[in-house]
């Protein structure tokens, strides 16, 4: 996600410092206008905007708390914009030590994997200081289409673990329906045609029904992934005494099919479940 976010920051002529666990990123980045770091410290003392994207929160609290991290080379008045989804809990740990050296800091995660990381279309939701995000919004225009403040720090990734809850809820119903319609004898893709005008239409119904159809389980949003972010929102969820009894039944179909080795395919395969299921395939 981090990579095709940053070439298209480059392509709006923002300079770019950037670093990696892996140098062949990063050497990417270089040929497309970037300079390299040495580290996230050696990023953050070239920085005004700190930008990072992470898989959960121990890489977020290690790239940024930790040795050589961003705290230990960031100035006080730059802003630290976090696009990782992570326990709103962390982001507010790490907003917290940041705010002891007088840095901002927004958390921002974004939803519309990878596929939209590349087009520059992801929805960013942001939490934090408004006058923090007011700097960068524009920033973050360049990377996203739909960009909007939800409030505090931390209320960014409870507005993405809303959105994670919500399309794999969504993906559960395609993958039952058109189960349940192959089992039946009826064609998916009929059905899915049938019904994607009316008020079962979606977008998750559109951007999964034809994968599912033509067996295509690329990720463009991982299944390990989605486990992360489930486990982050159940977790909250329980902290807050809010009800997320559907979210865990589906977390537990996730983590069935990452037991079968499929954990980095496509969000889209949790049809896979359904069909070992009732012994059908959905397919055209």
């Amino acid at each position: 996600m981090g990579k095709p976010m940053a070439k298209n920051l480059l392509k709006a002529g923002f300079p770019l410092v950037v670093y990696d666990i892996r140098p062949e990123v990063v050497n990417e980045l270089v040929a497309a206008g970037a300079q390299a770091g040495s580290s996230a410290r050696d990023v953050a003392a070239r920085s005004d905007v700190v930008i990072t994207m992470l898989p959960n929160s121990p890489e977020v609290k290690e790239a940024v708390l930790g040795a050589n991290g961003v705290i230990e080379g960031v100035r006080a008045d730059a802003i630290v914009v976090d696009m990782s989804s992570i326990a709103p809990a962390t982001s507010r740990e790490v907003s917290a030590q940041l705010a002891a050296r007088g840095v901002r800091m927004l958390d921002a995660p974004v939803s519309g994997g990878e596929p939209k990381a590349i087009d520059g279309t992801l929805a960013i939701m942001v939490g934090g200081p408004r006058d923090a995000f007011d700097e960068v919004k524009g920033i973050l225009e360049k990377m996203g289409s739909s960009v909007t403040h939800v409030g505090g720090i931390g209320s960014g990734n409870i507005t993405k673990l809303a959105n994670q809850m919500i399309v794999a809820l969504n993906i559960a119903a395609v993958s039952e329906a058109l189960v349940m319609a192959t089992k039946a004898g009826v064609e998916p893709e009929r059905v899915y045609k049938a019904i994607r005008g009316g008020l079962a239409g979606s977008t998750v119904l559109d951007a999964k029904a034809p994968m599912m159809l033509s067996r295509n389980f690329k990720p463009g949003f991982r299944i390990e992934l989605h486990i992360k972010d489930l486990i982050n929102a159940t977790d909250t969820a329980r902290e807050l005494g809010a009800p997320a009894p559907l979210s865990a039944e589906v977390l537990k179909f996730f983590q069935q099919l990452q037991a079968q080795g499929k954990g980095k395919e496509d969000h889209g395969g949790l049809v896979q479940y359904y069909e070992s299921l009732a012994s059908v395939e959905v397919r055209r």
